[in-house]
């Protein structure tokens, strides 16, 4: 039997096209009013796609998640060939205080090996798609970057100030975390990710060389953008999103800042 989508056939596939009956994969899987649908059948009925109770729409595919998948395998596999951009882009402390802020995010492209990459990478996958079509392509974006920064903020303030941290982790127990809370507002069953969360959690402290403060951070951050994005009804909720998400960026940059006093201090300069 096969078992492939006529679409992207290197693909797995145990879903068919509510109206073309065709093997579809994740990527091509649009919901419907009644189970899922492949982007041809949906283009061909110009049906107008029902928005979710977050505001959020089923997109043919998700557009944010395969473009972070993207550049994280890129980035990785250009260091390869290039050598490693730790050392350039990582997430050093003393750094970021004599000005390099980006580090704060072009850390979390950047991963220490390949089982680090495909760790990361793998969660990405199967986290990702189906939050994103939940939230929609602006609030999963938003999620996920201020996730990534989350962590990073927190391995800023609270590692050595020579530390060298890199990993796309912060982002990801953000998702875990988002995951979970919009998993329980939608009374579904996360035991199982919750039983991750905490095995994960584990990890980070008994194994040396992990940054569990990212991992603190970009949980933290996670599960409070999923919180604000359950507020507000269908009239109100943009606002309420665009007005949370303000706040929690200002956050962030505040505590950017003032890690920058702190540091500059303890260098001297």
């Amino acid at each position: 039997m096969n078992n492939t989508c006529f679409r992207h056939t290197d693909s797995e596939a145990y879903v068919s096209c509510g109206r073309c009956d065709r093997k579809i994969c994740p990527d091509c899987m649009i919901s419907a009013p009644v189970g899922f649908q492949c982007p041809e059948c949906v283009a061909a009925a110009n049906v107008a796609l029902p928005k979710t109770q977050f505001g959020g729409s089923f997109n043919a595919v998700p557009k944010v998640t395969r473009a972070i998948l993207v550049i994280c395998v890129g980035v990785f596999a250009s260091s390869l060939l290039v050598g490693s951009f730790t050392f350039t882009y990582g997430m050093i402390p003393a750094a970021i205080a004599q000005g390099e802020w980006w580090r704060l995010l072009t850390s979390t492209v950047l991963h220490g090996g390949i089982l680090h990459l495909l760790f990361n990478m793998y969660a990405l996958y199967w986290l990702g798609p189906q939050l994103e079509r939940s939230l929609g392509n602006a609030r999963f974006a938003a999620l996920y970057v201020l996730s990534a920064l989350g962590g990073s903020i927190a391995s800023y303030w609270f590692s050595d100030l020579n530390t060298v941290s890199v990993g796309a982790s912060g982002a990801i127990f953000g998702l875990i975390t988002a995951t979970i809370v919009i998993g329980r507002e939608m009374r579904n069953d996360v035991s199982q990710l919750v039983v991750l969360l905490g095995i994960n959690v584990v990890i980070g402290f008994l194994q040396v060389g992990i940054d569990w403060r990212a991992h603190f951070g970009g949980a933290a951050i996670g599960a409070a953008v999923a919180y604000l994005y359950t507020k507000g009804t269908r009239l109100n909720r943009d606002q309420i999103h665009r007005i949370g998400l303000s706040g929690i960026s200002a956050l962030l940059v505040v505590a950017t800042l003032a890690r920058n006093s702190q540091v500059s201090a303890l260098l001297g300069i």
